[in-house]
């Protein structure tokens, strides 16, 4: 039975302000301490690359892997209408209790319910697509739930520098990768994450009919990006 324990971390934190330690295992380097609270944080301590792709939201939107539900939160009061889509159902329960609207507990690829202006993925959110195939994957079935004109606004970055100029010319794309959580001794699934990036974005997003405007990027090499369909 698979252990949603990053689910019982987020309800710890909400509960009583702290938590154990959310470990983060990965297949590239040393385990990870995932700070919990980040899924918590309030509206001013949002980075600048979640102020401009919220500031950039129209319309209806859908926030997938809306995690605590913050963005959705900050929308919400501003009137938005915004769907959270977790695949954590017990994420799903503290977004409802911390008062987000409307919560969908599913996964992005079975979801074809309803139709939306902008589809927001923050925090690496797009990285739930797994890999270069799963992508590929996504943008077909996000043409199926976007209006006419609609948007995707996400980030991602580039990971090359775990690699240290010695990125493998062969196999799978360096980009992605395997974690696994850890708390209190339960550890979760394994699961795949995609990092990717800009000139490989570009490419795969343009070959598919996107159009691509990169809005911003730090000196992580992380950025934010937007596709919308040409009309």
């Amino acid at each position: 039975m698979n252990q949603d324990v990053y689910g019982a971390a987020l309800f710890d934190f909400y509960k009583t302000g702290k938590t154990a330690p959310l470990i983060l295992h990965n297949n590239y380097g040393e385990d990870e301490e995932m700070p919990v609270d980040l899924f918590f944080r309030e509206e001013e301590e949002f980075p600048e690359l979640e102020f401009i792709a919220l500031s950039l939201c129209d319309g209806v939107v859908l926030d997938v892997g809306a995690g605590a539900g913050s963005h959705c939160l900050y929308l919400q009061n501003r009137g938005f209408e915004v769907t959270a889509l977790e695949i954590s159902k017990t994420a799903c329960e503290i977004m409802k209790d911390r008062g987000v609207k409307q919560v969908v507990n599913a996964n992005i690829f079975h979801y074809r319910k309803k139709k939306f202006d902008t589809i927001l993925f923050l925090m690496n959110g797009i990285g739930l697509v797994e890999t270069i195939h799963g992508l590929k994957q996504l943008l077909i079935h996000c043409k199926q739930i976007l209006k006419k004109g609609g948007q995707l606004l996400f980030d991602s970055s580039d990971i090359a520098y775990l690699y240290e100029g010695h990125i493998p010319a062969a196999g799978a794309y360096y980009g992605e990768v395997k974690f696994q959580y850890e708390y209190k001794g339960q550890r979760g699934a394994s699961f795949g994450w995609l990092y990717i990036d800009q000139d490989t974005l570009i490419k795969i997003a343009r070959q598919d009919g996107w159009v691509v405007q990169i809005l911003y990027e730090d000196e992580n090499d992380q950025y934010l990006v937007r596709l919308s369909l040409r009309d």
